[in-house]
């Protein structure tokens, strides 16, 4: 199993998140790729920190959106969408070569991501983007969504993930931010969902219903409040359950 996390997305002299104490916890780290947050300077030590803990990277891009941290949704045609992600994929490539480390996946971020998996031609135009950087780059997707769909039409290799700290709806979607208790603070309840997700090989949504899914990654965000202590007590809580974690970039 492998366990992701959101960051390098702090901006100039604005630090988001604990990144170097989450490069102890995770086994890949999605890197900001400029336009919701992160910029060269940020993306190259982030990823050189990855690299000396032999983490594996990935890259984060998002709506160019640094006012609303990518969480906004916004008009973008189709086609721009795919051009501005070739552009943060393709720089985050270059980055990694720039400190020695190599990119392995692409993880949309925030508003563009819960678009991808409800619209299908904004999944295909993440699918094509990432197909045309690199074809060998792993998609993470959620199950029974429209990017798992577009991600297999591509002919990528599609990584499952779940969100440890984010809660879901009955239909598999994540719930909005905008509503009560989307997002999970307690550590102890968010082990318990996360294990019990894993063992099940389903989603639990807030009503319980399990949704079957296929489950190779766990994510825990970043920028969240007692986002280490939370990362820690995930990685505890599969380890105790038997699970050997490793990043899927190794598999």
């Amino acid at each position: 199993m492998d366990i992701n996390c959101d960051m390098g997305e702090g901006f100039g002299a604005y630090t988001i998140g604990d990144d170097m104490s989450m490069l102890d916890v995770v086994t890949t780290a999605n890197v900001a790729c400029g336009f919701h947050g992160g910029d060269p300077e940020v993306m190259a030590a982030t990823m050189a920190a990855a690299k000396a803990r032999g983490v594996a990277v990935g890259a984060h891009p998002g709506f160019p959106d640094l006012w609303g941290f990518g969480r906004r949704r916004l008009p973008y045609s189709t086609d721009e969408i795919v051009r501005f992600l070739v552009y943060q994929i393709g720089a985050a490539v270059a980055m990694a070569t720039l400190v020695g480390h190599k990119l392995t996946s692409v993880k949309a971020h925030g508003a563009l991501g819960n678009m991808a998996s409800e619209e299908l031609e904004i999944a295909r135009a993440v699918a094509k983007a990432t197909k045309a950087v690199d074809a060998n780059l792993a998609l993470l997707v959620m199950g029974g969504t429209q990017l798992e769909r577009a991600g297999n039409e591509a002919g990528l290799r599609l990584v499952y993930e779940i969100y440890a700290d984010r809660a879901y709806a009955d239909d598999g979607q994540l719930v909005s931010r905008k509503l009560p208790g989307a997002v999970i603070h307690d550590p102890d309840a968010v082990v318990r969902r996360v294990v019990d997700m894993v063992a099940e090989n389903a989603v639990i949504s807030t009503s319980g219903k399990r949704l079957p899914t296929k489950i190779e990654s766990v994510c825990v965000h970043g920028d969240t409040p007692g986002a280490v202590a939370i990362g820690r007590a995930v990685r505890t809580g599969l380890e105790g359950a038997g699970i050997r974690l490793r990043s899927f970039a190794a598999a």
